[in-house]
């Protein structure tokens, strides 16, 4: 709840002098995009970052690497096995909406960006 009010009052505060907004990381289950659809309203366009599961555990472990975490192999794959189970509904959910835009995550980092942009590009013009 507290997280959608911020989102709402962040939102309604920028109204005017936007075309649209961009959250990342939510709704990260259905229950979360169904508050925020009954709080916020329906979202216009819904992206997901595809690519396999063995390239978001090869960038995990690479992020944990970097970062000095103590993640490993075994935690990765737990990680990514939640992460499934919670989106599959939520994707199957914005799929049946028609709201869902898939964009293929496996590319680099400025690929992906760049895929992102023409995406959003497209949506709105």
């Amino acid at each position: 709840g507290i997280v959608l009010e911020l989102l709402k009052e962040a939102m309604v505060s920028r109204l005017g002098d936007t075309k649209g907004f961009l959250i990342d990381g939510f709704p990260q289950e259905l229950k979360d995009a169904e508050e925020f659809e009954s709080k916020i309203g329906e979202p216009k366009l819904v992206l997901c970052l595809d690519c396999s599961a063995e390239t978001m555990s090869s960038r995990l472990l690479m992020r944990n690497q970097s970062s000095q975490n103590s993640e490993n192999t075994e935690t990765t794959e737990e990680r990514i096995e939640s992460y499934y189970q919670a989106s599959n509904p939520l994707t199957a959910y914005y799929e049946r909406k028609t709201q869902l835009c898939k964009v293929d995550a496996e590319g680099t980092q400025e690929d992906v960006f760049l895929e992102i942009c023409k995406t959003i590009d497209s949506f709105l013009k």
